[in-house]
């Protein structure tokens, strides 16, 4: 997933650059608002972190313009030191669909531009995932192949509902690991024995194995049967 950082300060855009990288986001990074508003026009992007303050053109105006102007529906988080109701309610009213004040955690970041791009795919309240003959409730976190009733860990649940999310695409460790753990771990230890038991779990009646390891990025899900 690609993320826009429209932000003119170097520490912050550095900190947010390698932040969304670790999470196995594709960032890219413009420091004003005239260059941020053609890269939101002019490519495709999962969401948009605009800061307010920028120079060439502030933020509310690149958020107007690109609702108005370009008709783009992408998802934008406004980053800002400007604290009052009226700021907000200025952000939202220019089209933002977030605002969150400096100094802000990286974390809150992660998880309301996460929150803002399942919303925006129609995720919020997802129906029954299937892959394969496995199917999870995504609201009750109920899990079964083949008609049979599979426990997991809550960790592992979180990991199959991310993976069958994305049936037959690769998820990245890290992305695994921040979405699950709150940000990468520091060996794959850990990952790599809930995916053990994870597997494990899918695989005790028989069936093939529906988990792969893609070597040295992450894993993904495939749909298989539950014949031996």
């Amino acid at each position: 997933m690609r993320i826009l950082i429209i932000e003119d300060d170097p520490a912050i855009a550095a900190n947010l650059y390698d932040y969304l990288e670790a999470a196995g986001y594709v960032p890219e990074h413009t420091a004003d608002g005239v260059t941020g508003l053609h890269r939101a026009v002019s490519a495709q992007w999962s969401a948009i972190l605009l800061d307010v303050s920028l120079p060439g053109m502030d933020g509310f105006t690149v958020c107007r313009k690109l609702r108005e102007e370009a008709r783009k529906d992408t998802p934008v988080l406004m980053l800002t030191a400007k604290d009052t109701l009226d700021d907000k309610l200025a952000g939202f009213g220019h089209g933002a669909d977030d605002y969150l004040v400096k100094p802000f955690s990286l974390k809150e970041v992660g998880a309301r531009l996460a929150a803002l791009i399942k919303r925006h795919q129609g995720q919020v309240v997802p129906g029954a995932l299937r892959v394969g003959d496995i199917s999870m409730d995504p609201r009750t976190l109920d899990v079964d192949r083949a008609g049979k009733v599979i426990r997991l860990p809550r960790k592992c649940l979180h990991l199959l509902q991310l993976l069958m999310s994305s049936p037959g695409q690769v998820l990245r460790r890290a992305e695994l690991e921040t979405a699950v753990w709150g940000e990468p771990l520091p060996d794959s230890d850990t990952l790599r024995s809930h995916m053990h038991t994870l597997r494990r779990a899918l695989t005790a009646d028989g069936g093939a194995n529906p988990i792969e390891t893609v070597h040295g990025i992450g894993y993904r899900i495939n749909a298989l049967s539950n014949a031996p």
